[in-house]
């Protein structure tokens, strides 16, 4: 049976129009942190419904600004134009009220990041990730019109910069300076249209399609941000999973290289120049930030941790070094 918030909430559908039939079921779905998401079967439409909220379900008392729900609808119309099939369709917005309507994509795509956990590591899949994400920003890159259109550094700084990298920071005082440095560093780079939760849990794999999902963060910013933060939640399956180490290690390259390619080399090389030092950076926020991965043990954060505390002394000048450090290091310290 609907709880009240989600026939009170059905009752606003209806009155915008969103659904049709006052009977019409709502079905809470799991998994995210910072909205509501609801599965919609009105008659027969099936559709999605998200709606953000104001405190987000973690551990730490986060807050963030409900507008956020805009950003991620100009996302899904942006990218939407440009890359129909890699992200859902928009099928109602309403900007004022902080929800929209989508496209439900169906019983035949997988979530990528269960897969992984799965130990269906495919290299297929990192290779699209990085292809889809390299023309994304390839075809924003230094568009005044989405500067303007994606001015939304505040939500940013409340998503993704406090509660990664000045949360960590905090934690951690003798990293504290570097972390402020990398934070103002990442929100003053104004380059191409940032998704800013660019990670297998939002990216849905099919047969002939890969969809990215969860755009709330969107922001025209640093496009460096995406591709660490795709490549962290490799690096910690690699440690989480040590069967899989060698391949999840090699789809990490192979994300970075099918973006690049994407991209175009000489972006790609501006890119990549942070890398060394902000991928780590997010290692260790998902260890002692905001938002902690769920899946590692106690054991293995330690390592994690460890790793970082001792790489931010004296980083690598590339990323292929960082990797190859970490490969190095997990050999030493795992089984």
């Amino acid at each position: 049976m609907a709880d009240d918030t989600t026939i009170t909430f059905r009752n606003q559908l209806l009155a915008d129009g969103v659904i049709r039939h006052p009977d019409a079921a709502l079905k809470p779905l799991t998994g995210g942190v910072s909205s509501e998401i609801y599965l919609v079967e009105d008659g027969d439409r099936v559709f999605v419904v998200k709606r953000a909220l104001a405190q987000l379900r973690v551990k730490d008392e986060w807050k963030a600004d409900v507008s956020r729900n805009r950003y991620e609808q100009e996302y899904l119309r942006v990218v939407g134009a440009l890359l129909p099939e890699a992200v859902p369709a928009l099928l109602n917005a309403s900007p004022g009220r902080g929800y929209f309507a989508m496209e439900y994509l169906g019983d035949g795509m997988a979530n990528w990041k269960q897969l992984l956990l799965a130990g269906r590591c495919d290299s297929a899949h990192s290779t699209a990730a990085g292809t889809v994400l390299g023309r994304i920003h390839a075809r924003t890159w230094d568009d005044l019109g989405l500067r303007d259109r994606f001015d939304s550094t505040s939500n940013f700084h409340q998503l993704r910069t406090s509660p990664y990298l000045l949360t960590t920071g905090q934690r951690n005082p003798a990293l504290r300076d570097q972390f402020e440095a990398e934070a103002h560093r990442v929100e003053g780079n104004r380059r191409a249209l940032v998704h800013g939760d660019f990670s297998p849990k939002n990216i849905m794999i099919g047969d002939h399609r890969i969809v990215v999902l969860d755009c709330e963060v969107a922001w025209f910013g640093d496009p460096s941000f995406d591709v660490a933060f795709l490549l962290n939640h490799l690096l910690l399956k690699s440690l989480h999973r040590p069967a899989d180490r060698a391949t999840l290690l090699a789809m990490a390259q192979g994300a970075w290289h099918a973006y690049a390619q994407a991209l175009g080399q000489a972006r790609a090389a501006e890119v990549q120049r942070p890398l060394p030092t902000l991928l780590p950076m997010l290692t260790l926020a998902r260890v002692d930030g905001k938002s902690p991965v769920e899946y590692l043990s106690v054991e293995n954060r330690a390592v994690a941790k460890a790793f970082v505390l001792a790489y931010l002394k004296s980083p690598a000048p590339s990323l292929d070094e960082l990797l190859a450090r970490w490969s190095d290091y997990l050999k030493k310290v795992t089984t």
